[in-house]
């Protein structure tokens, strides 16, 4: 947690400007603030729902909504509602919705960026919740926020997910809430690290998730307090944690899976599948229904 706070320590200049967005305001929409701000400023924007979408690189933006704040259906370059191709940026207090694209990945946020701090926010009905680049250095931490009903899988076109990270530093996701995926997984990385604490991962009994968390390339993994549930529609019943099964080209790093509740509802299934290098450790996770615990690398304790 230190670390993530350092990370987002930004130096914000003297003259950093509030930039009000709403009726009555200097700016009617969330992309004319967006547009006219300048490095360090705060974009704040009102309760409502706007039909609108932004892309910026002015660094060290943050953008902030109220409850209510909807941006919705609007893409910008082609990628999503919010494109973030700045350096470092915070979003928080937003909801995201509706983002689609013929190529089927359309994103609530497409993050393209070194170091995104995503909070308190709301994505229902995207394809990809967030999507990241493939950028070596960056870093994403998703915190207290929600996923609904997000995910797609186009013929000829792949699938987009609830958190789709490409190949990145870093992705931290903690003490959020996701349900429902029309398809896909909830968390996809391929993070060279990936943290998942606190969580609450459900299908519910409509969910027709792939898997709850994927690791195609391994890496090292932490997932720890979280609460996971496969349900009865899910479209891949093999396993609900999978690392390595479209090989393994992250470094070897430590894979520690612990005091999570996992329950399935559906078919028989593995909780955790490593085909990773890594061998996975397992300890004090509470597992109810048709599971076998560890398929793969590693050991429970």
């Amino acid at each position: 947690m230190k670390a993530a706070l350092v990370i987002f320590a930004f130096v914000v200049p003297a003259q950093a400007a509030v930039l009000e967005v709403g009726s009555g305001t200097a700016f009617s929409l969330p992309s004319a603030a967006i547009a006219a701000a300048k490095p360090g400023d705060t974009v704040h924007i009102a309760a409502g729902s706007y039909r609108d979408c932004a892309a910026w690189t002015v660094d060290d933006l943050t953008i902030e909504g109220e409850n209510g704040t909807v941006l919705r259906e609007a893409i910008c370059q082609g990628a999503g509602i919010f494109v973030v191709n700045a350096p470092n940026a915070i979003i928080r207090n937003i909801s995201f919705e509706g983002a689609s694209i013929a190529e089927g990945n359309g994103s609530g946020i497409r993050a393209n960026g070194q170091r995104l701090l995503v909070e308190h926010c709301s994505f229902r009905n995207n394809q990809d919740g967030i999507l990241t680049a493939n950028n070596g250095g960056a870093e994403l931490i998703v915190r207290d926020s929600r996923f609904e009903k997000n995910g797609a899988c186009l013929p000829n076109k792949g699938c987009a997910h609830g958190i789709y990270a490409g190949v990145i530093t870093r992705l931290r996701v903690e003490t959020s809430h996701f349900r429902d995926a029309v398809a896909g997984h909830y968390i996809k990385s391929r993070a060279r690290r990936t943290e998942v604490i606190g969580n609450r991962i459900e299908d519910g009994d409509s969910g027709r998730s792939s898997y709850l968390i994927d690791l195609p390339n391994g890496g090292a993994l932490e997932m720890t307090g979280n609460t996971l549930q496969k349900g009865p529609r899910t479209e891949n019943p093999t396993a609900a944690v999978i690392l390595g099964e479209e090989g393994d080209k992250r470094p070897a790093g430590p894979v520690t899976i612990s005091d999570n509740i996992f329950r399935n509802d559906g078919p028989p299934t593995i909780f955790v599948r490593n085909d990773a290098k890594s061998p996975a450790l397992l300890s004090g996770n509470k597992i109810t229904g048709k599971v076998r615990l560890l398929v793969g690398r590693g050991a429970v304790d």
